[in-house]
């Protein structure tokens, strides 16, 4: 039986479970959006809004935690400079999951788009305009 155990289990043991994770995560954060499947998706969303949560403080404690959960200076520095700043305002909900129609071409596994939200983008709602920066 599989009672009181949260998370899936991907085919993987614990430390593989691990590694996807991190270098899921480390390329959600430069690319900004990545196409997984469907189940590796949902796994990735609360372990980078974690993160997220971790960049907004922005203290050095705060990175220091995100670091130890992954391990790697380029992603973290991108994430407490750009990614963390732009979900300021925003309590929770940073990634937004699309499933694709078209399904993997070896197994024809599920797969599905998950994205970072842009700073003035509501999920299901309208999007609200957030004053124009010096960039635009």
């Amino acid at each position: 039986m599989n009672h009181r155990k949260a998370g899936r289990i991907l085919g993987r043991n614990a430390s593989h479970r691990l590694a996807l994770m991190r270098n899921m995560s480390i390329a959600l954060i430069e690319r900004e959006r990545i196409i997984t499947t469907v189940a590796k998706a949902k796994e990735l969303r609360p372990f980078i809004e974690k993160l997220v949560t971790l960049a907004r403080k922005g203290t050095l404690h705060a990175r220091r935690l995100a670091l130890m959960k992954l391990p790697n200076k380029i992603a973290i520095s991108k994430l407490f400079g750009e990614i963390g700043p732009r979900f300021a305002d925003r309590n929770g909900g940073y990634t937004r999951i699309m499933k694709r129609q078209e399904r993997r071409l070896g197994d024809a596994g599920e797969t599905a788009i998950i994205e970072f939200l842009k700073a003035d983008e509501k999920v299901g709602g309208e999007a609200v305009p957030v004053a124009p920066t010096v960039a635009d």
